[in-house]
């Protein structure tokens, strides 16, 4: 394995961590960063990069974000995001390996790509609800705030300094998990 196979693995992982907090955002990022020539992406996964999905990206993205700002809203959201995430971790993994065997690429996809994704989300859905249980739902949109702001955070790392987001994404499961812990006592 090539440090550049390395490098997109680790630019997949970063992505697919991001999509777990917001679905839309990471993907808008790697649409633009391929639409500027950044970021390669897989022959089959081109299509990402092109205008009309960087404005669907886009689009998607914007709503999203303004939605979680609605209080019990943001919970709703969150019984979709869950297999959406999982599928956005999926398509950016899948189109971020260049040059890898397809098995191999379908099998990263799978696994760290949604898999990573999935956790990112399960832990951020459940961080919600003990948030609205606590808080009324009072505390979610600052809890929105630093979900939207870890997943632009995130996104920046996976596409500049992709190893830096690998790192990024075992401390915010951490931090998530402490956060999780302190919230639910």
């Amino acid at each position: 394995m090539n440090f550049e196979t390395i490098l997109s693995i680790c630019l997949g992982i970063g992505l697919a961590s991001a999509s777990g907090f917001r679905v839309f955002l990471p993907v808008f990022a790697l649409s633009l960063a391929s639409y500027f020539g950044v970021i390669p992406l897989n022959e089959s996964w081109s299509w990402i990069g092109g205008l009309p999905a960087l404005i669907s990206f886009g689009a998607a993205m914007i709503f999203e974000i303004g939605a979680y700002y609605i209080p019990f809203v943001d919970n709703l959201l969150d019984t979709i995001a869950i297999p959406l995430a999982t599928i956005a971790g999926f398509v950016v993994m899948a189109s971020t390996l260049v040059d890898v065997d397809p098995t191999i690429t379908t099998i990263l996809a799978i696994i760290a790509g949604g898999g990573t994704a999935l956790a990112t989300q399960s832990l951020t859905t459940t961080t919600r609800l003990a948030s609205s249980v606590k808080t009324a739902g009072v505390g979610n949109p600052i809890l929105s705030t630093a979900e939207t702001g870890t997943a632009i955070t995130l996104s920046s790392f996976a596409i500049f300094l992709p190893i830096v987001a690998v790192i990024l994404v075992v401390i915010i499961f951490a931090l998530i998990y402490w956060i999780y812990k302190k919230i639910r006592k």
